[in-house]
Parts: structure tokens; C-alpha cells; sequence
């Protein structure tokens, strides 16, 4: 079965339109692997067959129809996607891709809401199939496709779980992954997802005490989902870190202080707070609680570091991309990052010692290593020294937090009003 009929899977989104993984009257996918699955070259000897896991970041058509997601995963580049409506309300309007499909959709009469929830589950649909032999050669730790949920639902837990069963349903795919925010509300819809066999990404992970949060919700859905006898192995979940988002907010912070001791602290909070998670998660490895659902299968939930290009004066965009390719870890990057030098040579050299340290005073780990203890003591101590210019890291997170989540609601709002638009455009054409 290709992604282009849709045959096989029984359940669809808005019928047809959305049944059909391939553009409903676009142009053709260029080339057989842009429409089935992309069997890998690198497989599983890319560089997550050392722990180090690179998925790319950003969904779009454009990159389905052309073959580029399958040369990537082919190549052994990525092993995974993550995407959120910022990035689809950009494709949206870039080249032909979703005229077919907006066709179907507007000829039907569905409304904005239901039309994008059909774009979406197409997309979704189409990725997980190119991806399903990484899914399948990693035995499902990769291969994963996560997407967002509507973010206007972040603080009702009822309707986030809904919301994610309905999607679920409807993708069909064993390496879809659903992106809920780690809310007080939308963690506990993460722990009753994974009870009904539900992968899911805790995004807008910005602290210790968040992470811990979502870790324990993530082991509360593990245990409710072996009582109701589920295969714990199937299941797969990720806390996302927006790194590039606290240095901007800190150093925003730091600027206004003047002082050379605050100038020298620019730019090292980000990587300093993941060296703080990466330690968490692994002290979490070792407790009893998850020994023993370790017995039955289940894997750790892996860190994702998400915001992984770097911007503003004088910053190299592959910033955080080489200090973060950790050992046990996921790093999303945009595709001009995976072209970067710094980058491709990180890449190679995974596991290598000596390869490309951390950045600022967060301690040096050779890339694909995880951090050792002075690299955690060295991340302590520079989060320590916060408190000498009145930053308060977990008072800066909940900030924090709360404007991503207005952003995601605009960007929301705007993928809502370019389908609207899509589908007037499409009914006038008729």
C-alpha cells in the first residue's frame, strides 16, 4: 500500500479528502519514495544507533510530494519529525501542495475547523508511512511522527484527551506521536493517552520541576496502561525543551543588568538548564518505580530538545545543535541546519571523543556522550549564579510558558484563517 490510495487502514478524517495520504489533484510525488516507505540506507546505523537521535523539524507536503522526507530518512539523516501550526500555516501557502486536497474540501462544504484537521491527518498519515521501516529498524524507539495538538485546549484536560483520541483514531498509525503542552491539565491527559496506548510529546518543557512533572505522569500512564494489559514496549513518549527560547528570554534579562559579569553569562542558560534535565532524567532511570516497568518493556521518556536554531547578533545558527546531540536524547533540527559544517561534522563523529564541547560555562561533553559530573556541577553552578542579577529560573519558566502558549494560540488562530481563505479561494475557482 502507498500513502498516495489511503487503502488498508480503515478510518479516515472528512472521508476521502482526507483518505487519500497523496494530493488530491496536485502535482504528482516525485519519485515512488516520496509516496510509500523510504527504506533506509542509514537505518539503524545512523547516529541513533549510538543514542543519539536527529529528527527533523517542521511537516510540510511540500516536503512529502518532492521526496525529500524520504531521501532524508533514507539517507539516515533523520529519524523522526516534529511540527507544530506555526510551520504548517507557512506551507500552507507555498507552491500547489494543498490545492487538491482544499479542492475536495471546499466542493464538500467543511468548515475551517474540520478542513484543517483533515489537512493535518493527511500530512500525519503520509509521514508515518515514510517513516515506518526507521519505526520499524529502531523497534520503535524512532521512526515517530509527533505532532500538536490545538493549543487552546492546554488547560482542559478533558478535552486535550478527546481532542487526542479523535486524532489518534483518525491518523491510524502506530508512530504517530501527539504533542500536548506540559500543563498542569494537559500532563494529566498525557498519563490517560499513554493508559489507552497513546504516544505523546510533553512539549514546553522549561524546568527541572516541570520535567519531573511530566516524567511522573509519563509513569503514571505507563502503569495504568499495563493494568488495562497493553504491550508497554509500543508505547514511546518525549519531554520537548525549547532551548533557544530561555537564552533569549535570559540574556533579554542580563542586557538590562550592563555589567560585565552579566555580559559573560549570555547565551550559556539554555545549555546549563539541559545539562540540569539530562541529569534529572537520568537519576529517573534509576528509581524503583520505573525498574519496574522497565521489567515489562516500557522505555524512558527521552529528552527532545526543541528551538534548536539560535538568532540574533553574532550567533552561529548551529549554536546548540552540536552540544546538545546527547547520549539518550532527541535533537529536532530545521533542515538548514542538518547542511550546516559544524553540524554534519557532529554528526559524524558521534561517539567520537574530543568532538565539539558545550557551549559557555555548562561543561564541555564530547558530542553523542552524555554529561558527566562535572558537567552537571558546572551547569549547577552557572544556573546559581542567576540569583546574583534577581532571575528567578522557575519564576522565568512559568513567563515563559504562558507566552508560548498565547504564540501557539496565534499561530493557531492564523493556520485557521489561511484555511479559510484557502477554501473561499477554492469555492470561487469552482
Amino acid at each position: 500500500m502507498t500513502p498516495a490510495d489511503g487503502r488498508g487502514h480503515g478510518r479516515g478524517h472528512e472521508g476521502a479528502a482526507a483518505g487519500r495520504p497523496g494530493p488530491a489533484r496536485g502535482p504528482a510525488p516525485a519519485g515512488g519514495s516520496a509516496n510509500g516507505p523510504a527504506a533506509t540506507d542509514g537505518g539503524p546505523n545512523g547516529p541513533w544507533a549510538t543514542g543519539v537521535s536527529v529528527w527533523l523539524d517542521g511537516l510540510a507536503r511540500q516536503r512529502l510530494a518532492s521526496g525529500r522526507l524520504a531521501a532524508l530518512a533514507r539517507q539516515g539523516r533523520i529519524a523522526g519529525v516534529v511540527s507544530d501550526p506555526a510551520f504548517l500555516a507557512r506551507s500552507l501557502t507555498r507552491g500547489p501542495y494543498y490545492t487538491g486536497q482544499l479542492g475536495d474540501l471546499a466542493e464538500r462544504g467543511i468548515p475551517a475547523e474540520r478542513a484543517l484537521k483533515a489537512l493535518a491527518v493527511h500530512d500525519i498519515r503520509w509521514a508515518c508511512d515514510i517513516l515506518r521501516p526507521v519505526h520499524e529498524a529502531t523497534a520503535g524507539v524512532d521512526g515517530l511522527v509527533s505532532v500538536s495538538l490545538d493549543p487552546r485546549l492546554a488547560h482542559d484536560a478533558a478535552a486535550t484527551l478527546a481532542e487526542a483520541r479523535a486524532l489518534w483514531r483518525a491518523v491510524d498509525r502506530r508512530n504517530a506521536m501527539l504533542g500536548i503542552p506540559a500543563t498542569p491539565a494537559g500532563l494529566t491527559a498525557l498519563s490517560a493517552c499513554l493508559a489507552e496506548g497513546i504516544n505523546v510529546n510533553a512539549t514546553l518543557v522549561l524546568s527541572a520541576a516541570r520535567h519531573r512533572q511530566a516524567g511522573e505522569a509519563y509513569l503514571e500512564g505507563l502503569e495504568r496502561a499495563r493494568a488495562a494489559g497493553r504491550h508497554l514496549p509500543a508505547l514511546a513518549s518525549v519531554a520537548s525543551f525549547p532551548v533557544s527560547r530561555v537564552d533569549a528570554a535570559v540574556d533579554a534579562l542580563l542586557d538590562r543588568e550592563g555589567t560585565l559579569e552579566a555580559r559573560a553569562m549570555r547565551g550559556a542558560t539554555a545549555v546549563a538548564v539541559a545539562r540540569q534535565l539530562h541529569q534529572q532524567y537520568e537519576r529517573m532511570l534509576d528509581e524503583p518505580r520505573r525498574h519496574a516497568l522497565a521489567a515489562h518493556g516500557a522505555r524512558p521518556q527521552r529528552l527532545l530538545w526543541t528551538a534548536t536554531a539560535a538568532s540574533g547578533p553574532g550567533l552561529l545558527p548551529a549554536r546548540y545543535a552540536a552540544p546538545l546531540l546527547t547520549r539518550g536524547t532527541v535533537t529536532a533540527l530545521p533542515e538548514e541546519l542538518l547542511e550546516e559544517p559544524d553540524v554534519v561534522g557532529a554528526l559524524g563523529s558521534v561517539g567520537a571523543v574530543g568532538s565539539v564541547g558545550a557551549v559557555g560555562a555548562a561543561g564541555a561533553v564530547p558530542v553523542g556522550a552524555a554529561p558527566d559530573a562535572g558537567a552537571y556541577a558546572a551547569a549547577g553552578r552557572l544556573l546559581g549564579h542567576l540569583e546574583w542579577f534577581g532571575i528567578d529560573h522557575g519564576e522565568l519558566a512559568l513567563r515563559l510558558e504562558s507566552e508560548a502558549l498565547k504564540e501557539l494560540n496565534d499561530a493557531w488562530h492564523q493556520l485557521l484563517d489561511e484555511v479559510t481563505l484557502a477554501l473561499d479561494g477554492a469555492s470561487a475557482a469552482r
